[in-house]
């Protein structure tokens, strides 16, 4: 079974099962290796704007280099990591997300 084939079931497993998967190979540990993950949520902000201007042919020197798949993918890594990072942060990520989104949600949406 290929990883675009492996189930995650809820949206929320597959974050606790990558979670666990980095904490279980770890290159650093401890407050690093938290500083670290939460720093990889600006790489993959970067990968979006490589993709988008990539998409949009803005660097002369190299032209249309991504598509908008490309974009939408970069977007996921990015909501993924800020996951996991969350997940590291506590293991109630679910939890205070879903309180959270409701917070936004109410004070956008009334």
């Amino acid at each position: 079974m290929t990883h675009e084939q492996t189930p995650v079931g809820d949206l929320w497993d597959g974050v606790d099962a990558l979670w666990e998967w980095l904490d279980q190979n770890p290159d650093y540990g401890g407050r690093e290796g938290l500083l670290l993950r939460l720093l990889k949520i600006q790489e993959e902000v970067g990968e979006v704007a490589q993709a988008v201007i990539g998409v949009t042919g803005q660097n002369p020197r190299k032209g249309v280099t991504h598509t908008w798949d490309d974009v939408q993918a970069e977007l996921c890594d990015v909501v993924i990591t800020a996951m996991i990072a969350l997940r590291s942060l506590t293991p109630d990520a679910r939890e205070t997300f879903t309180r959270h989104l409701a917070r936004v949600t109410k004070r956008s949406l009334g």
